[in-house]
């Protein structure tokens, strides 16, 4: 079976960016893994409306993607702030991706705006594909792309 035969109703990129592929979802999230936890910093920092915000969180908290957890502070109400699930930490490498991707296609003349480096050696990360392996970084004409377990043919478009 080819790509072209593949039915991409259960296409697992189609449900990721069902769940975080627009803008304001990324962005929280990008957010979030910068150490953004509450409501009004996320508002602040990002620029949305007070309702695109809570549809947007309440959308990755029913996702699995982040979680809510109670605080207060002293005379006030209890309120929640928001952190990233474990699922939500494993966007990081493609979040790493987009903004290598960007760092090097849409970055100011003066370069990108955030640096992420080792914490231990200071150097720059990268976001790569390698082989488990142990054969290294791949390039795209090293990797096979092949139906998985759960692929099933396209159906016929309908005349």
């Amino acid at each position: 079976m080819t790509w072209l035969e593949t039915s991409t109703e259960n296409c697992t990129v189609q449900r990721t960016l069902d769940l975080v592929g627009e803008k304001w979802s990324l962005l929280l999230v990008r957010d979030a893994m910068n150490g953004v936890r509450r409501f009004d910093d996320f508002r602040r920092h990002v620029g949305l409306s007070e309702s695109v915000l809570t549809d947007r969180l309440r959308k990755l908290v029913a996702a699995g993607i982040m979680r809510t957890v109670p605080y207060s502070e002293p005379g006030s109400r209890t309120r929640h702030e928001y952190r990233l699930t474990r699922k939500g930490w494993d966007l990081w490498p493609a979040m790493m991706a987009l903004k290598q991707w960007g760092d090097r296609y849409t970055a100011d003349p003066e370069g990108p705006p955030l640096e992420v480096a080792h914490r231990e050696c200071g150097r720059p990360v990268e976001a790569v594909v390698v082989c488990p392996a142990g054969h290294g970084t791949l390039t795209p004409p090293e990797a096979l792309t092949r139906p998985g377990p759960s692929a099933h043919p396209a159906t016929a478009p309908a005349r």
